[in-house]
């Protein structure tokens, strides 16, 4: 495995290799979950690259950027397991610039859900996923479903800005007990965990109930919102997979996420049904 800081090596490298590139992007402290978007990336590309970078830009004042778990040198071990051929780790000055041209989160879709509570959020992920990728130059870049308005921005980026790299979904990991995998799960006591596991059984608990022809938005909502008791929730909601506002659920069209605050620690997922 290579491992590169560089933006302008990477690209250089890169371009000499001329195969098919597979691109996993990440903020370090890897788990399962970022292993099997590793694994997804092998299958499919002759090259498979996965960068650690703790984005500045997409942390607001107060969050978790100084404390966010960095854990470098176990990083470099798992991606040398999993086969991953460039490792690149670049410091913020190498991808930063004093005064730059910005992109910008859409302003309605950038600023709903986490958005509305994480102002310029989806600007700072929006601005250094652009980045990345001009250097990086994948075939296929694979990103989570878990952070699915992450993912689904990412994609509207992609389309509106003509960019030539195909976004692959891959499945969120869980845990045995359900919980979502999250670099922040380490935050969690165990009390606080099994607080936590409320946030799947919500999800779950929605799901059967769609199973059995319940597909009315509010009565979902409404009992989640009792099995989430007395979680800190700052959304539960039931929207189209483009992000729209719907009544009803249709099966293979629609998505139900959650975004629950247990103890500081702030948790997201979701179900696509």
């Amino acid at each position: 495995m290579k491992t590169i800081s560089s933006a302008l090596e990477l690209k250089a490298y890169l371009r000499n290799e001329n195969k098919t590139i597979g691109y996993v992007p990440t903020m370090g402290a890897l788990h399962e979950g970022h292993i099997t978007l590793i694994k997804e990336a092998k299958k499919n590309n002759e090259v498979v690259v996965v960068s650690i970078f703790v984005n500045p830009t997409q942390f607001l004042a107060g969050e978790d950027l100084d404390k966010y778990p960095r854990r470098d040198e176990a990083d470099k071990k798992i991606c040398e397991l999993a086969g991953v051929d460039v490792l690149f780790m670049p410091q913020a000055d190498e991808l930063y610039f004093e005064d730059e041209v910005k992109i910008v989160a859409p302003n309605v879709r950038g600023y709903v859900l986490e958005g509305a509570t994480r102002p310029g959020h989806f600007s700072g992920v929006l601005r250094v996923v652009m980045k990345l990728l001009n250097i990086v130059n994948p075939t296929n870049a694979y990103f989570g479903k878990k952070d699915a308005q992450q993912l689904n921005l990412i994609e509207l980026m992609i389309k509106q800005y003509f960019m030539d790299v195909n976004i692959v979904p891959v499945d969120t990991v869980r845990d045995a007990d359900g919980l979502a995998l999250s670099s922040r799960n380490v935050y969690l006591s165990k009390e606080q965990r099994q607080e936590a596991l409320k946030i799947p059984k919500s999800l779950y608990e929605a799901s059967k109930m769609v199973s059995r022809g319940i597909v009315n938005v509010a009565e979902i909502k409404e009992q989640m919102l009792k099995i989430l008791e007395p979680l800190e929730i700052g959304y539960v909601a039931i929207l189209s997979r483009e992000f729209e506002p719907i009544d009803e659920v249709v099966i293979g069209e629609s998505i139900i996420l959650v975004e629950a605050l247990v103890g500081d620690t702030r948790l997201l997922d979701n179900i696509w049904l």
